[in-house]
Parts: structure tokens; C-alpha cells; sequence
């Protein structure tokens, strides 16, 4: 065979080499540009060589599209790709983050921080198979996931994202990488690449480095940390993510001691690629150059010579595409960017596509449609709810349990903001952007399981604000309280009180003076509890953001399942502690670890 690069029982450098010998510089560069999909179209990726097409948050081809809508989108973006003369294939890149979560009917999975409650490394990976089929099932072959940040303040709108604040909690969820990405063979080397085939996703471990530990929680704010703290407890997590062959590091908005991640090339050059060897690619956030100047954007030449001199192979521009393409292409002609740079980049992003197997599979299998929401896929995230939850109290008296619940009470309350809305279980990053309230999916709420598990004789009321008519002639057996956060991410989710929202601690204490109440907190993070709150309530649930199945929440609360939650993060009894740990605080008002059993 002429082409070697065609050839796919040659070896994958062999493949690499070859085919970068036959590309222009117009072609390198392409390949390092990531669009984003509303500025994509067949003949823009033909003639621009584009390299990769994203969606961002909560991008899609329109309102509810199921998979087969996103996957005849991706394949008429793939076409444009293999239309070239090279015929090199796109990578489609989406936020894949807690089940393949812009998609219509996709399995929706809590998000990290309910996962670092289980501790359950291979209930992670599990859920990280599940993700890859349902995922690759759109046509998408990139998951921009896993978050690996140590997260050490809850006031921080990505909390949620983070494992947990324990380095050792969040290196042991890592397994994530080996469910999205397949189990690499005995002796694959260090460092290098590894997808196991078409049921499997290119993995991108972030944010490169130190994102969870920024001043007061604040979102692409500054790490003020020493070497061995940025190293010993942000960096090892990266470590195990490069030894499962993860794909993709992507880099951190944030800064360290005031010098930006995007243009860092200590840590992104001599410690990521040299010192741990990783063989992959090195990609930017959204927009991240822009983010470099202020104002946004002012300075376009200088941020991309910074960044990619600095070890940025590819950038995710992603609506500029034309003027990086023209900047990039003068800053390699006039020599301020070597092609020797150029080259390195163009190499990793190949031979993640080698290793992937766009060349000999660039289309989506459209058998895998058929497994998208399917019931095996939702019990794996119904086990991962069970797992998560936290039991903080049990019982005024600690020798009178009050859970579990009697499925054949006679009448139970049901009320909070949170016990009939799907979006608010599911959180941000879900169906869009910074999520939102209602219907957003298929699945199933924690009223709907309510009405599942109980007796036939059991009558519920539901009353999200309950009154004091509400309790008039009524005789409750109990309530159930389901009160929290509304979705958000990012910036937009920072917070320097978090007080639960939606009058949800006069909701839950109003129940509480007048029947018997557990109340289950739907949040992303550590809230202030009220002494008075803890205090009324019988017993007290921490169940994170869960996703699509409550079921995995009744199965619980009437004793089908035990708790098995043990918290991931310290919680704190006023904010003015935070953050806790870093201070070395000894009077948290939970400490981490904590979990009761029912």
C-alpha cells in the first residue's frame, strides 16, 4: 500500500510519521483548530481542514434532538472531513460529563461529587462504559471528561464536579478514564494513547492543574500554592488519568500564583509531556485564549503564540476559527511559533485519531442507538444514587432509628421545590448549559418513584409549599421533604453564602413542627443547616445532584438498600470557616467521612 497512513495493520507512529510528511502547513493547522458546531458545516471542515468539532455547553442540533438527530448532524460534519484530499477525520467533542448529558433520553448519572460519596471506583468505571456506548451512540468518539480537580472550597461554582476534596478519594475515581476509554493491555506503555475501540470514547482529564483550590472558591480565579502542594495534591490524579492512556488534558482557566495555566509551559511542556510523558493531546477550554486579554479577545496574535509555544496542541476556538487560522498561519511564517512546535502538536492530535480508529471507522454505528436510556444502563445509574446518599441524621434519639419509612403508611406528605422537578436533580450541565427547571429528560422523580414503592392503601399529597391549611383534618404518617439548589455551573454558580435557596429551610422546618419529616437535600456542594433545621427534622439526607433516577432514592429511604454514603468533603457550620481544611479547622459540623447507616 502506497499510503502507509492508510494502512491500519501498520503501527500507529509509522502511520503518524507518514502521514504528517504529506500535509501542508494550511492542513497542520487546521488540524489544530476545534469549531465549535453552530459555525460548522460540511464545506467549512473540507476546505479549512479542520481538525475537531465541539458542541458547547448544552449545544445541540435542536430542542430534545434524540441521538439520531446529533448523529446524522456529526456524520454530515465527518463527511466534509473525509472529502479532503488526506482524508483526515473530525473527533466530535462534547460535555459528556455525568452520563452523555445534552442528549434526549440519555442516562443521566449524579454528578462527581455524589460519586466520591460512594467511594466505588468500579461503579465509576462502570458508569464510564455506560457513558462511552451511549455517547459514541450520537456519533461523538471525545467525552470532555473526567474533572479530576481536588476541590477545596464549596463556594466554587464547579464544586460539584470535583470527587471530592481528598487527592486520594478523587486519584481512586480516576477509573472513570478506563470505563470511557477501555482497559489498556498489559505493557501499553506509559504516557501513550489508548481507546479500545468503537464502543469506546477519547477521555480528556481537567482542568490542568489546581482549578478546585482557587482564593475564596472563585471560578478561573488564582491557586496560591506551593510546589509540592500544587504537586502532591492537584497533579496526582493526572498521574493515574496518564497511566490508564488517557487521550486528552485539557487546560485550566485558572491560574497558579498569578501565572495563567493556558500560557504555563513549565507544567504544561517540562512536567505534563516531558517529566510524565504524556503522549496525547494538550487542548484548551472554551474560549480560552480570549480569556487571556482584557478586555476579552484584544490581543489575539499574543494569546495564541503564548499558548501554543507555552504546549497547547489543539485550541477549541471555537467561532473565531478564521482569524486563529490567519494569525496561526503568520505567526509560523514569521518564525515566532517553529515548525518543529507545529509538528509536535499535529503529531499528538494523529495519533490520538490513530489510536481511536476514525481512519477505519470515521461514521457513527447506529446499532448502539437502540442501548441509549436503556433499563441496564439506568440500573447502573439507580445503584449509583443508592451509593451516594448520605445519611446525616437518623432519629432524634439515636436509639430510635426513624428510617426506614413505612411503605404502607397511611398518608404521606410530600412537599419541597425539589420532589417533582427532574432538572433540579440532574443540576447544571444537563440537556443545557447551566441546566434548568422541569422536564427536561426522561427519567424519573422522586414523587414519580414515591408513587412506585408505596402500598396500594397509601395516599400521598403533594404540596411543594405547603400551608397551614395543608395540615388542616389531615393525619400525615410522615413527610418527605425534598429541598435544595437550582441548577447552575460555573462562574454562575459561585457563591460566597450558600444558604439553601427557595426558602427551602422554612419549607423543611414548617413540615418538621407538625409530622414526623425526613428531608433530602438536592445540592452540589455543602449547605448552611440551620441548628434549628437539624434539630425539628427526624432524619436528614444528603443526595447530592442524582440525575435522572430517583428510584435509586426510595430504594433507600424504605430500607430496600442500606446507606452506604460516607461524605466526601468536610462540612462546614458557618461559611466564615471555609475553606475548612485548609485551615486546619477542627469543628466542622459533619466531618469528612461521615456517613450514618440505616
Amino acid at each position: 500500500m502506497d499510503c502507509v497512513y492508510k494502512d491500519p495493520n501498520a503501527q500507529v507512529e509509522e502511520r503518524v510519521k507518514d502521514l504528517l510528511s504529506r500535509m501542508t502547513l494550511e492542513e497542520k493547522i487546521g488540524q489544530m483548530t476545534q469549531i465549535e458546531r453552530a459555525v460548522a458545516n460540511h464545506s467549512t471542515i473540507r476546505d479549512r481542514y479542520i481538525g475537531s468539532v465541539l458542541s458547547g455547553g448544552g449545544s445541540r442540533p435542536f430542542e430534545n434532538a434524540e441521538s439520531s438527530d446529533w448523529a446524522d448532524m456529526i456524520d454530515e460534519f465527518q463527511k466534509g472531513a473525509v472529502e479532503t484530499s488526506l482524508g483526515i477525520p473530525i473527533f466530535y467533542g462534547t460535555d459528556a460529563i455525568h452520563g452523555n448529558n445534552n442528549v434526549w433520553g440519555a442516562t443521566i448519572f449524579p454528578h462527581n461529587i455524589g460519586l466520591g460519596a460512594t467511594r466505588d471506583a468500579d461503579l465509576v468505571r462502570r458508569i464510564g462504559v455506560v457513558t462511552a456506548l451511549e455517547t459514541r451512540a450520537c456519533g461523538a468518539q471525545y467525552a470532555f471528561a473526567p474533572c479530576v480537580a481536588v476541590a477545596k472550597d464549596p463556594r466554587w461554582g464547579r464544586f460539584y464536579e470535583s470527587y471530592s476534596e481528598d487527592t486520594e478519594v478523587v486519584r481512586k475515581m480516576t477509573s472513570l478514564v478506563t470505563g470511557l476509554q477501555g482497559q489498556p493491555p498489559e505493557g501499553h506503555p506509559n504516557g501513550y494513547p489508548y481507546v479500545a475501540g468503537r464502543n469506546y470514547v477519547m477521555a480528556s482529564a481537567k482542568h490542568f492543574v489546581g482549578d478546585g483550590a482557587t482564593e475564596n472558591g472563585t471560578n478561573e480565579g488564582n491557586t496560591i500554592a506551593s510546589h509540592d502542594e500544587m504537586f502532591n495534591i492537584h497533579l496526582a490524579p493526572y498521574i493515574d488519568c496518564i497511566a490508564q492512556g488517557v487521550c486528552t488534558v485539557m487546560a485550566s482557566y485558572s491560574s497558579w500564583n498569578g501565572d495563567k495555566m493556558h500560557t504555563h509551559r513549565y507544567l504544561l511542556t517540562e512536567v505534563l509531556k516531558d517529566k510524565l510523558g504524556f503522549k496525547g493531546l494538550v487542548i484548551t477550554d472554551w474560549e480560552a485564549l480570549d480569556r487571556l486579554t482584557d478586555p476579552h479577545g484584544s490581543d489575539y496574535r499574543q494569546s495564541i503564540k503564548s499558548t501554543i509555544n507555552a504546549g497547547i496542541d489543539m485550541v477549541m476556538v471555537p467561532f473565531r476559527y478564521e482569524l486563529f487560522l490567519e494569525e496561526l498561519l503568520s505567526l509560523v511564517k514569521s518564525g515566532e511559533i517553529s515548525m518543529a512546535r507545529i509538528d509536535d502538536a499535529v503529531e499528538r492530535i494523529l495519533r490520538v485519531k490513530f489510536v481511536a480508529g476514525l481512519f477505519e471507522h470515521p461514521f457513527t454505528d447506529r446499532s448502539l442507538i437502540k442501548l441509549v436510556g436503556c433499563e441496564a444502563h439506568r440500573d447502573v445509574a439507580c445503584e449509583a444514587v443508592r451509593k451516594s446518599l448520605v445519611l446525616l441524621k437518623n432519629g432524634k434519639d439515636p436509639k430510635k432509628p426513624f428510617l426506614p419509612l413505612d411503605r404502607n403508611a397511611k398518608k404521606i406528605l410530600v412537599a419541597g421545590t425539589h420532589a417533582d422537578d427532574l432538572g433540579y436533580q440532574c443540576g447544571g450541565w444537563t440537556a443545557t448549559w447551566t441546566g434548568e427547571s422541569g422536564r427536561i429528560t426522561v427519567g424519573t422523580t422522586i414523587l414519580e418513584a414515591l408513587r412506585k414503592v408505596v402500598g396500594n392503601e397509601t395516599e400521598i399529597v403533594f404540596e411543594p409549599n405547603p400551608t397551614p391549611e395543608t395540615f388542616a383534618n389531615q393525619d400525615f404518617s410522615f413527610a418527605i421533604v425534598a429541598i435544595g439548589e437550582g441548577p447552575y455551573c460555573e462562574t454562575g454558580g459561585d457563591d460566597p453564602e450558600l444558604k439553601i435557596p427557595f426558602n427551602g429551610t422554612e419549607i423543611a422546618t414548617f413540615v418538621a413542627d407538625r409530622v414526623p419529616t425526613v428531608t433530602i437535600l438536592i445540592s452540589g456542594r455543602p449547605m448552611v443547616l440551620e441548628p434549628s433545621l437539624l434539630e425539628k427534622v427526624d432524619a436528614f439526607v444528603a443526595a447530592w445532584l442524582p440525575g435522572t433516577e430517583g428510584t435509586g432514592i426510595t430504594d433507600v429511604l424504605f430500607g430496600d438498600y442500606p446507606f452506604q454514603g460516607k461524605l466526601p468533603v468536610t462540612w462546614f457550620k458557618t461559611v466564615d470557616q471555609l475553606p475548612m481544611h485548609a485551615r486546619g479547622n477542627s469543628d466542622p459540623l459533619f466531618p469528612f467521612g461521615f456517613g450514618l447507616t440505616a
